[in-house]
């Protein structure tokens, strides 16, 4: 056994990169439960959970996955609603173009996991590259294509039009 986990053949066997994963899964779950249990995020706390919408036990609106068919990034902050908090999964409600949709996102679904008022990143599944981001109301996207969903910090007016602001994730990125 080499002093990095590795055995003899450079073969991990008792699975570093699984327990890694699983152990930071469950920061991003315990986070998302102290979230549930008041139904908002304490101080200027806010979460980027990127995932793959194609991924089994994902639960979200057709024209959100026609839209979306690889990868969506989600932003949790002011505006959100039904947050629940499972052992595998999340479930909650947010606007989309002011349309209220809910979303289940098992963990395994999820590719990163981000809180950028404390300079957190969890790539998960060897996810470390940089990810387009691009402008929900744009019409063209690449293949890879990534989203935000956020409410107005103004208030809750539901009159129909878009509060919803996308903003670019290049600010909270790690040079």
């Amino acid at each position: 056994m080499n002093l990095d986990g590795t055995g003899v053949n450079g073969f991990d066997q008792i699975g570093y990169e699984a327990l890694m994963s699983s152990a930071l899964r469950a920061v991003m779950r315990e986070a998302l439960r102290k979230a549930e249990a008041v139904q908002e995020l304490p101080g200027q706390h806010h979460f980027y959970i990127t995932y793959r919408t194609n991924a089994p036990g994902v639960s979200m609106a057709d024209v959100l996955k026609d839209r979306f068919p690889e990868e969506i990034t989600i932003v949790i902050q002011h505006q959100f609603w039904d947050l629940e908090v499972s052992n595998d999964a999340f479930e909650i409600v947010l606007k989309f173009g002011g349309v209220p949709q809910h979303l289940r996102v098992p963990f395994a679904a999820v590719t990163r996991f981000s809180d950028p008022s404390v300079n957190l990143l969890l790539p998960f599944d060897g996810d470390t590259g940089d990810m387009p981001v691009i402008d929900i109301a744009d019409g063209d996207a690449p293949a890879r294509e990534t989203a935000e969903a956020t409410a107005s910090d103004d208030d809750d007016d539901d009159t129909g039009g878009s509060d919803d602001t996308v903003v670019s994730l290049d600010a909270f990125r790690r040079k």
